[in-house]
């Protein structure tokens, strides 16, 4: 159930709705920076966060609350900074913490998987979130998903699987009880 609120969404409209959707600049801003950090091998984890909350996560890093940017990422996750060990984590296109612990998965993956591919496991399992992960190692993109990663993903690899959350927008609508009078509506 997370922090979901029955009574305000149901009686939503679409502009709130919207608001909590990853616009196409945000995750555009978030795979320009994972593209960047791969190449000089900048360890990072960022999860996107959907419609569980992941507020328990979140109190354990340090609140940022900025705009999405590729450089704003880029500096968090530089190596011998105050904020770059942890996860970020994203919610409603905005950096809401930094230096967030993670859960480790409970299945067993690839030895030659670090730290930072078994939180981004283990925060999947507990929670319907999107990890995108760069390995300090090899500079290799993986992404975390429904207790799964995919690995080595290219640059178009990783815009395709971060489009998926633009595209789910249109099947999840949901039935809504009142939306409000429709403005561009002519009145009868």
């Amino acid at each position: 159930l997370g922090r979901k609120n029955w009574v305000t969404d149901i009686f939503s409209t679409e502009s709130r709705q919207e608001e909590q959707e990853y616009t196409a600049r945000t995750l555009q801003e978030i795979s320009r920076a994972a593209i960047e950090m791969g190449k000089v091998k900048t360890g990072a984890l960022i999860v996107l966060e959907r419609t569980v909350a992941l507020g328990e996560y979140e109190r354990t890093g340090i609140p940022i609350d900025a705009k999405v940017s590729s450089q704003l990422l880029i500096n968090i996750f530089e190596h011998n900074t105050p904020l770059h060990d942890g996860a970020v984590i994203i919610r409603n296109n905005r950096v809401v913490s930094a230096t967030c612990y993670l859960p480790f998965d409970s299945v067993e993956i690839d030895k030659e998987m670090g730290t930072r591919h078994r939180a981004a496991v283990g925060i999947s399992e507990v929670s319907d979130s999107l990890t995108v992960i760069v390995s300090e190692e090899t500079g290799g993109i993986s992404i975390a998903r429904d207790g799964k990663i995919i690995r080595h993903l290219d640059p178009q690899g990783l815009r395709d699987e971060l489009s998926v959350l633009r595209e789910e927008k249109g099947q999840n609508k949901k039935f809504k009880l009142w939306k409000g009078r429709n403005r561009n509506e002519k009145k009868n």
